[in-house]
Formats: structure tokens, sequence, C-alpha cells
């Protein structure tokens, strides 16, 4: 789906009162899809001559264009990056590659899980953005068309979490241990780069 993205980074840009959240949503979301995006490339470096490259290679260019769309509505809104996008990267590569060797299951694990947490917090995203497009009476467009992003992107982390699932990330020994591991991570990794 195209998107009207200058719309929505002059929503951005704009001081107002949803300014500091509009800021969060963008650095959190962008240092979360370029980290997704690392994630698949690590996996599809152990899983490249495998029957689950096409599957990995899907899910990877959905990642991409997440990436794609919030690097730039970084930079058309002028908000700050994450001043640890070089740990995201080095973090995210090795949790896909360090996944993958463990086998299917356990990079299927790490996907549900990546994807669980994920898709929790773009909903909370999506109730605040509903809210502020009914209250604000300015900017609506640019609000609207941010919704309509993270609504599809939400959308897209979930079909992962259940392709994930179909492809046996229950398997994943020991997959409790694995998965909340995981989640915790996102969860620090959220709120980490929401402020820093």
């Amino acid at each position: 789906m195209k998107h009207n993205l200058s719309s929505a980074a002059k929503a951005i840009a704009t001081k107002s009162k949803h300014s500091k959240y509009l800021n969060q949503l963008v650095r959190v979301d962008q240092a979360g899809e370029l980290a997704a995006d690392y994630i698949y490339k690590g996996q599809l470096m152990v899983f490249k001559h495998t029957e689950l490259k096409p599957l990995i290679t899907h899910m990877w260019e959905q990642e991409v264009h997440h990436h794609k769309t919030f690097d730039t509505l970084q930079t058309e809104g002028r908000v700050r990056p994450s001043l640890l996008t070089p740990v995201w990267r080095i973090a995210a590569l090795s949790l896909g590659f360090l996944t993958a060797i463990r086998g299917k299951e356990s990079a299927m694990a790490c996907t549900e899980a990546v994807e669980t947490v994920i898709g929790g917090h773009y909903n909370s995203q999506l109730r605040y953005l509903l809210e502020a497009e009914m209250k604000t009476k300015e900017g609506n467009e640019g609000i609207e068309n941010l919704k309509k992003i993270v609504s599809e992107f939400r959308d897209d982390e979930l079909e992962h979490l259940e392709t994930a699932v179909a492809n046996d990330a229950h398997g994943a020994k020991p997959y409790w241990l694995l998965t909340e591991v995981i989640k915790k991570g996102c969860a620090a990794a959220i709120k980490i780069a929401e402020r820093v």
C-alpha cells in the first residue's frame, strides 16, 4: 500500500501537544524496524541455501519496506534517531543469526516472540493515534496517514507471528525460556529507544 509520507512527516514535525509522542513513535519504530531488518538478515545468512529461504526472504522484504518508510518519516519529520542505532544493528543481527544456527524452530520462536511484542506495541500506538485524531483539528490528515502506516505494519508483523507458529516455533527447545528472554529484551529495547 502506498502512503502519503509527506503529510505524516509534516504532522510529526509540526509542534503540537502530540509532538513528543509522535517523535518517540518514529524513533522507536525506526529502531525497531531496523532491528527486524537485521534479525531477518541474520536468519537468511544461515538459511540462504535451504527450503526456508523464500519464507525468510518474504518476511525480510516486508521489514526492509517498514525500515525504509520509518527512515523517511524520521528524516522528513526531523526526528532524532536512537543514539544506540549501532547497538540495535549488532544485537539484532546476532539474535537472528544465533537463533537460526540453533535451527528452524528456534528461528521461528524468535520471530514469534519479537512479533508478539511488536504487535502489542503497534496496537498501543494505534490507540493513541486514534484518540489524537479524534481530538486534533489541525493535522488530521497527517495523523490519519501515520495511523494507516502503523496499522498496515502491525498487520504484517502479526502475519509473521502466524507464519512462525505455523512453522514449528513451539518446537524450539527450550521454547518458553527462549521466547520469554526475547520478549523481555524487545520490551526493554522499546523503552530504551523511546528515551535514548
